[in-house]
């Protein structure tokens, strides 16, 4: 996008809400055109065995910056802060917690969010796993009025983008976070002129994108080929999809389907040797696991793995 193009008013002052790397693209877009007086993130948290302590990629730019950060535990705590700022507009992305309503009180202009999908489907905090891990053929940004409960605001404007093939969570997360950005700078001169769109959200058509749980994690063998590789794809790189094998964790990085068809052996058995993996039985076939990490290691090709265990692979069951 040429930003030189983007019709642009420096007067309002913003205030912006992130968190993780998803934001940065759509605030450092923000910075280059307009001005942003405070920066709202999460409480610095304790990383590693050593428990060093570890910036949100948002406050690093914050820093970078010069602009002032706020990282209250609960974003009540600091609702007199923030009002005596004077912001015109908040817009958040990614922020993390559910902003309460004397907040959305505040700002002239409004509350406005960047969220990771075409509202009303998949609301909540994993919009980007889901997309893929619920076989959706596309998805996109929203950029929406802020309401109390969650993600239920009046849609501004949007933006499509189609889900590949080979897309993972991690694929789709950095051409979301450029197309929010990008979005974002074109709707922000109709909110600050009053001319904007303001569509009401479809009830009817409401999914959700809930944040991804140790239980959306288990891979199982139950399940189709299509949903497998799904699960696999939108887990990664985080926080990646698992089974169990030889009572340890294996978690699985990449897989592709195969047309085979068995009529005999368990779902979860290891039933053929590839060159570039090893094929388990499924619901409905076969998908052939390219890509693994078993518990204590570092990921690996399925094909080295395989070099490197001293027993025969075929018939192992994985749980």
């Amino acid at each position: 996008m040429d930003f030189d193009k983007i019709e642009i008013k420096k007067d309002p002052v913003i205030i912006f809400m992130g968190t993780p790397e998803f934001s940065v693209p759509v605030l450092e877009g923000l910075i280059s055109k307009y001005k942003v007086r405070a920066i709202v993130t999460q409480p610095d948290k304790p990383v590693g065995r050593h428990g060093d302590i570890k910036f949100s990629p948002i406050k690093e730019v914050a820093l970078k910056h010069n602009i002032l950060c706020l990282q209250p535990n609960k974003i009540k705590d600091s609702l007199q802060e923030i009002n005596a700022l004077e912001p015109d507009l908040i817009i958040t992305c990614a922020y993390g917690q559910i902003l309460p309503l004397e907040l959305l009180l505040i700002p002239r202009l409004g509350c406005i969010n960047v969220h990771a999908s075409l509202l009303p489907k998949l609301r909540g905090g994993a919009p980007i796993h889901h997309a893929i891990i619920d076989g959706y053929s596309e998805t996109g940004i929203t950029i929406m009025y802020m309401a109390e409960s969650m993600d239920s605001g009046d849609i501004i404007s949007q933006k499509k983008i189609k889900i590949l093939d080979d897309d993972t969570a991690s694929s789709l997360h950095d051409k979301l976070s450029i197309l929010g950005r990008d979005l974002l700078l074109e709707t922000l001169p109709s909110i600050i002129s009053g001319t904007n769109k303001r569509i009401s959200q479809d009830e009817s058509l409401v999914t959700y994108g809930f944040n991804i749980t140790r239980k959306d994690e288990k891979i199982d063998f139950s399940k189709t080929m299509r949903k497998i590789v799904n699960q696999v794809r939108g887990l990664n790189s985080w926080p990646g999809a698992y089974c169990i094998f030889d009572d340890k964790i294996m978690k699985v990085w990449s897989c592709y389907r195969t047309d085979k068809r068995y009529d005999f052996g368990l779902n979860g058995e290891i039933m053929a040797i590839y060159p570039d993996g090893f094929g388990v039985k499924c619901g409905n076939g076969e998908v052939v696991f390219t890509e693994v990490q078993l518990e204590g290691k570092k990921k690996m090709k399925a094909s080295d793995f395989i070099n490197g265990f001293h027993e025969n692979l075929v018939g192992k069951i994985l749980k």
